[in-house]
């Protein structure tokens, strides 16, 4: 989404005065610091040389679940199945809620799914969040139990690639999965996730372009290479987001929220 897009929907979402309560769920959530560091990042800039840092931030040790959602749309009845402006969800908004349906115990733990960038966002606000960056999910995702970066792993790979396998349409497990180093859980293996800056993920298929120096001059973060095209996982993440519109959900896509860290810039 350009600068001048997202300044409109931001302006759009506070003109729906959803942002005023604080946190809507029952229990703080929980936010682990990441400390922040360089990495190689798998959406390569040319003038980067493959090379991204984040600063240090909190992210939130779970994705949203189903019942954390439900307490903000009963908060904020805007952000309901009916009540939700079209410009800011398509049809398959929260569809497989059922109004005035209570949740299971087990439905409530599942991620939420179904969820526009704009619900996502509104959400995160809501908790004094935002979403999260592609730098910072991906930073935070390369991490496994006891290292920092383990995707030149081929077990941490093929562990991930399990999910991969699962049938579609197949119901999503409970959060609640093992933690990384960070005591962050559920990055891999159980839904996609949204990032705040997803519609800047505009891949260049041809990678006979990545050496043409003009590239960025004209196409900002437009047309970016991809390094590691072994690392399929992160490279289908980086496919589906790129091929999103802010009013789409589907049943695989959720979201969780991050905050800055005590040494980040506000």
């Amino acid at each position: 989404m350009r600068d001048d897009a997202r300044a409109f929907a931001r302006e759009a979402l506070a003109a729906m005065a959803i942002f005023a309560a604080g946190p809507c769920e029952a229990g703080a959530p929980q936010y682990k610091p990441v400390p922040g560091g360089s990495f190689a990042s798998v959406v390569a800039g040319d003038a980067s040389g493959g090379q991204a840092r984040v600063d240090d931030f909190l992210m939130r040790e779970e994705p949203v679940t189903r019942g954390e959602f439900a307490r903000f749309v009963d908060a904020h009845r805007e952000w309901g199945r009916d009540a939700v402006p079209g410009v800011f969800a398509d049809a398959d908004y929260l569809s497989d809620d059922v109004p005035g349906r209570p949740l299971a115990p087990d439905e409530a733990r599942q991620p939420v799914v179904h969820v526009s960038w704009f619900a996502a966002q509104a959400y995160c606000e809501s908790e004094g969040a935002r979403l999260p960056t592609w730098n910072e999910w991906e930073y935070a995702a390369a991490a496994d139990e006891t290292r920092r970066d383990a995707r030149g792993d081929p077990l941490w790979r093929e562990r991930i690639l399990v999910w991969y396998a699962h049938p579609a349409g197949t119901a999503n497990a409970p959060v609640g999965g093992p933690a990384n180093m960070d005591g962050v859980r559920d990055l891999h293996g159980l839904v996609w996730e949204w990032v705040d800056d997803f519609n800047a993920l505009l891949v260049d298929a041809d990678s006979r372009s990545g050496n043409d120096p003009d590239k960025l001059k004209f196409c900002g973060a437009g047309a970016i290479n991809l390094r590691e095209r072994d690392n399929y996982a992160i490279l289908m993440r980086v496919a589906l987001l790129s091929s999103l519109k802010a009013t789409d959900g589907t049943g695989s896509l959720g979201f969780r929220c991050v905050r800055p860290g005590p040494k980040a810039s506000p």
